[in-house]
């Protein structure tokens, strides 16, 4: 079992959906090059996709992991979406924890298999359980640890971007998304993210 203090870097609902204009690069927020296109954030889908689904999220936020299979079925059957999943862990030290060891199997080439895992496993996380998933899911996690200590200060820089965008961004709570140059801070069922999708592609 990997010594919590390896992975853990001291970093620490939902509300109804708004549309808000996304603002280029200023002294107070991220510009949305940053956003999308942070070249350490994993991404999902079709890289070279003509619009990008960026979902701040947290592995212990029960909104995030009930619509993770219907926003995967989204990227999937449009084909032409790019999803960047940006870790914010909101919800404490475990949830920080999921995040660096995804992270890390991130950079040595099992980032799908490792978020699938534990988006879509059942019931509270720990630093056990998050071992546990990620082993039952075919992964080694001696080989993430060392990775996360390999990486360490990428990550945390990473988790911390993550967190200062949010913040700027002005959300409350996870999920939250941005979706072309449009801020929509709260859950999207199926319908509305399909609409926030064509939005972005016709604008």
């Amino acid at each position: 079992m990997l010594d919590r203090r390896t992975l853990l870097t001291g970093l620490i609902g939902t509300g109804a959906l708004t549309l808000l204009p996304l603002s280029s690069a200023s002294a107070d927020g991220p510009s949305p090059e940053e956003i999308f296109f942070d070249p350490a954030a994993p991404v999902l889908g079709n890289p070279d996709g003509d619009v990008t689904i960026v979902e701040y999220f947290d592995f212990q936020c029960g909104y995030c992991k009930r619509d993770y299979p219907m926003v995967r079925d989204v990227v999937e059957q449009d084909g032409n979406i790019r999803l960047v999943m940006k870790d914010w862990p909101v919800f404490g030290p475990v949830s920080a924890f999921a995040a660096q060891a995804v992270l890390g199997a991130a950079e040595i080439g099992d980032y799908e298999r490792a978020i699938d895992a534990l988006m879509l496993s059942k019931g509270r996380l720990s630093y056990e359980r998050v071992d546990e998933i990620l082993t039952e899911a075919g992964l080694n996690f001696e080989e993430i640890a060392a990775s996360v200590k390999k990486n360490d200060a990428r990550i945390s820089a990473l988790l911390d971007r993550n967190y200062r965008q949010a913040e700027a961004l002005q959300f409350i709570g996870t999920p939250s998304f941005v979706i072309g140059r449009t801020i929509y801070p709260g859950v999207l069922d199926r319908p509305l993210l399909e609409e926030a999708v064509a939005k972005a592609r016709a604008g």
